[in-house]
């Protein structure tokens, strides 16, 4: 429960997985973690742009339908072998904090840190899931931008 007296069931049965061989289908990955509970929604995150456009991005959310399930699934997933690759397997809502403690920039800028609140299960409150958000608009806004800038530059040295 949060400080408001809400569970966040979603955060709590959503979980990361990382460490994905790019050869892993979403099909291999359902597969691996459906005997462990029913499957509410799967991820796969793909490159979107790029020279890897189309291509895996080596990691993916799996929702299930309780947090004992998601639980089960880490426990039984976490370091196990995929095409050669240990995966990496946590409720989402750790790995996001777990990215906070080890690097601060990447989850917010120096000059807006996240504070983040524990309620003993490892969830994020409301403003820092917020502050997450807007920190990461930010980043794909200045990515575009330099893209932009690189793209009419090459304009201006072909013409």
């Amino acid at each position: 429960m949060d400080h408001n007296g809400l569970v966040d069931e979603k955060s709590e049965s959503r979980l990361y997985i990382g460490n994905l061989d790019l050869r892993i289908t979403e099909a291999a990955l359902i597969k691996m973690f459906s005997p462990f509970g029913k499957i509410v929604s799967e991820d796969f995150l793909w490159h979107t742009h790029g020279p890897k456009r189309g291509e895996p991005r080596g990691f993916a959310f799996i929702q299930y339908s309780t947090k004992e399930e998601a639980k089960l699934a880490e426990e039984k997933m976490h370091g196990r072998l995929a095409n050669g690759r240990p995966m990496i397997v946590r409720l989402a809502s750790e790995k996001l904090m777990a990215e906070s403690a080890d690097n601060p920039s990447k989850a917010g800028r120096d000059t807006n840190k996240m504070h983040l609140t524990s309620n003993g299960s490892g969830q994020m409150n409301r403003s820092a899931k917020i502050a997450a958000i807007k920190n990461k608009l930010r980043d794909l806004e200045e990515e575009n931008s330099t893209a932009k800038k690189q793209k009419q530059k090459q304009t201006d040295n072909v013409s």
